[in-house]
Parts: structure tokens; sequence; C-alpha cells
């Protein structure tokens, strides 16, 4: 089973060389498993018709020794001193600053991580999202490649940012990062990771997973921007068990130009743990993005809020799925969220689904939806003060966004979520006046 060329592997060449046991035989489980399994079962979203094909070749690239070689649609996107950076199917840049490095902190790839640090990754890997779950999470566990590992120690605060990039530049090529974070207690550090493509009328899939571990009184910041392009389809899964007293935080930007399908989830087991989920997406042309937000309360007094805005164009569909589950035992726990749908064409199509699921009296929790589009009080207003009716639609979808591009917490990061934004929207025509309601 073991592989002298990552060129040529195959669905049943399952190792690497120098992989551990532990890690061939769960990638046996995976590949069995993904023989019996079905694909998951989406409200209003049937992915047997999605054009999944073949997950491609492992391409592992030879290693960069600088930011300077990457492709500059790549480089542009690198803010941050301690990065990593993944090629197709395995790592090209690894850096972390010795000062980090002398404070125990590793930021390196999955592959290397499972022979480096067996004792760090085996215990979390695949334990919060499980091999058996759909055939997707079956095949996942199957073919990962490249991903990333990042641990904090107990008690130490990482004060600047870690950025991982995924990006995917040749045809036919397996795209199927792993990212596992893992906390320990009272530590703290923030993750931003982007995905993209360079790559013009080419199929692909991107079938990645994100683990996040946070330790008792922990903290974790993800943020995650994910910006395919028109012919590659998003399968993402995003998971966070989050211990006493733990919090993490997402910020999610999907501005995929494919058909996108993400399901991110916190549980919540701990007493006093916290999660909050912001996220923002656009559509256009005639993409399809099923998102689904999930937090499960376990814990005591623990507390959630999740607020998803979408901005559809063109012959585009949303489907916005939140789903607040408080469990027995859960006292004192706290569930909010909130789904909205901007619709800037009348072909756009929105569905936001709230859903509450409480087992417990003694809880708080409440939800808000809406799918609309754009209010021509407003435009008419703002076009009576000499603003332009391009300009005044481009200020009421920033002023939508807003409540979610304002939570971002580096400037950097900031600037990179209104730079995809802008990106996604482009310049934004004249709205129909049959999409003004009346």
């Amino acid at each position: 089973m073991t592989m002298n060329s990552a060129e040529n592997r195959g669905p049943e060449q399952l190792r690497y060389e120098a992989e551990p046991d532990w890690l061939t035989e769960l990638r046996k489980r995976g590949l069995d498993a993904a023989r019996t399994l079905q694909l998951p079962k989406l409200d209003k979203t049937n992915l047997q018709r999605w054009p999944l094909g073949q997950q491609g070749v492992c391409r592992k690239p030879e290693p960069a020794s600088s930011l300077d070689e990457l492709p500059d649609s790549i480089r542009r996107w690198v803010y941050a001193d301690d990065v990593l950076v993944q090629r197709n199917s395995g790592p090209i840049i690894k850096h972390l600053t010795e000062a980090l490095q002398k404070q125990g902190i590793i930021l390196t790839d999955l592959e290397t991580a499972t022979r480096l640090y067996p004792e760090l990754v085996k215990p979390f890997f695949m334990q919060a999202l499980h091999t058996e779950e759909n055939l997707l999470t079956a095949q996942h566990a199957a073919r990962w490649s490249g991903g990333a590992f990042i641990y904090i120690p107990e008690g130490v605060h990482v004060e600047t940012p870690l950025q991982t990039i995924f990006f995917v530049d040749e045809s036919d090529t397996l795209f199927m990062p792993h990212v596992l974070v893992v906390a320990e207690e009272r530590s703290s550090v923030t993750l931003v990771e982007n995905t993209m493509s360079s790559l013009e009328n080419s199929v692909g899939v991107n079938q990645a997973v994100m683990e996040v571990f946070v330790g008792k009184g922990a903290q974790v910041n993800v943020v995650s921007l994910h910006q395919l392009e028109r012919d590659l389809i998003d399968l993402t899964y995003r998971r966070a068990i989050v211990e006493q007293g733990g919090t993490v935080n997402w910020l999610i930007g999907e501005m995929n130009g494919g058909k996108t399908m993400s399901d991110t989830a916190s549980l919540l087991k701990g007493e006093g743990a916290g999660s909050d989920l912001k996220t923002i997406l656009v559509g256009s042309g005639s993409q399809t993005m099923n998102i689904t937000a999930r937090t499960m309360h376990f814990g005591k007094n623990s507390t959630s809020d999740m607020v998803i805005r979408a901005v559809m164009r063109e012959q585009s569909t949303a489907i916005l799925n939140g789903i607040t589950r408080i469990e027995k035992g859960a006292s004192g726990a706290n569930g909010q969220q909130t789904e909205k749908i901007l619709m800037l064409h009348p072909e756009a199509r929105g569905d936001a689904n709230p859903i509450l699921l409480i087992d417990e009296d003694d809880v708080k929790a409440g939800h808000a939806a809406s799918v609309g589009q754009v209010n021509p009080e407003q435009l008419y207003y703002m076009m009576s003060r000499g603003i332009s009716r391009v300009e005044a639609e481009r200020l009421i979808v920033y002023g939508f966004l807003a409540p979610v591009v304002a939570e971002v917490p580096l400037e950097g990061v900031a600037a990179q979520m209104q730079a995809l934004v802008e990106q996604k929207l482009g310049q934004v025509k004249e709205i129909d006046q049959a999409s003004i309601v009346e």
C-alpha cells in the first residue's frame, strides 16, 4: 500500500510513504464506508444532480523557498507572517516564526503532523466529524490530502493571526484539505483560512473539513473565506467542540462562483461554553448555495448566536438553514439566530429556514428570518439626496452586509472580505423595477 509517486495515487492506494498505521486503517475504514453510504440529503437541494464526478489525482507540489515564488493571484492574499500554503494536493510553503515555535505552537501540514505529533493528532482527528456520517465524509476520511494542523499549548495566547491558504490550479486534481485546530485550556488563537482556485473552464470539487477543539476557558476565532471559481463545486464541513468556558467565533464568507454546500456546527459541550457564528454569501449567475449553521447546547449556561446574510443576484438560489438545539439538562442556555436574504433580481430565489429544537424548560431561544427585495423607500430617499441609483443600490447592499463585515477583528482580513464582496458583486447594475417591492 505504500506509495512512492503521489502523482498517480488512485482510489485504492490509500497510503503515503511513512504514513502511520493508525491513519492507514482510518483511510481503509472510509473507503469501506464509501461503498455503502449515500450522499447527504439536503433541504431543497439534490446533490445527486450536481456534477461531482471523479475526485481527481493527488498532485503534490515542489516546495517553494519563499512567498515570492507563489503566483501573484495568490501572494496578494497573504498578509500573515505565520502562514501555510497548500497548492493542489500538498503544502508548498510552511512558515512559523521562531518566537511562536519557542512557545510550543505548531503550524504544519496535517500529513506531517500525523507522523511527528501522533499523540496530539490521533485523539482529535475525525472526532468532531465522523467517517460514517455520509458518503462525503467517508470519501474525505479515505482520500484527504495536505491540510493543516494548528496546536496551541495550555495558557498560550497568540497575539497575531495564523493563516492557511488552499488553492488549486491544475485540472483533475484531488483537492481535499483537512484543517485540525487544537487549543488547549486557557489559550487563544485567530486562524484565517482562504480557499481559492485558478482554473478556467475546468470542473473540480473541493471536499474540505475543518475540526476545531476548544479547551476549557480557551478562545478560537476562525475566519473562513472561500472564493472558488464558477465551475468548481465547494463541499465544506466545519465542526467545533467547545469545553467549559470556551468560545468559538466563526466568521465565514461564502464567495464562491459555483455550487456551494457548507455545514458549520458548534457543539457546546461544557458549562458556559459559547459560539458566535456570522456568515455572508453573495450568489450570482445560476449557482445554488445551500448553507447550514447549527449549534447544539449540552452545557449549562451555554450561549450561541447566528447571523447569516445573503445577497442573491441574477438567477442564483440560496437555502439558509439555521438550527439551534438545546438538549435536556442544558439549563440556562441562550440560543439566538437570524437569517436574512436580499434579492437583487426578479429571478433570484431565497429560502430561510430557522429551526429551534428545545428539550429543556429553563432556557432562552429566539429566531428571525426574512426574504425580500430592495426597499423602494430606502432607494427613493437616497436618490432624493442626489445619490445615483446604481450607487444607492450598492450602498444598500453594503449596509445589508455591514453587521457581519463590521465584526471582522483584523484590518487585513476586513480588507480581504471587502475585496471579495466587491469582486463577487462586481459593478452592480441597476436593479430591475420588477424586483422592487411596491
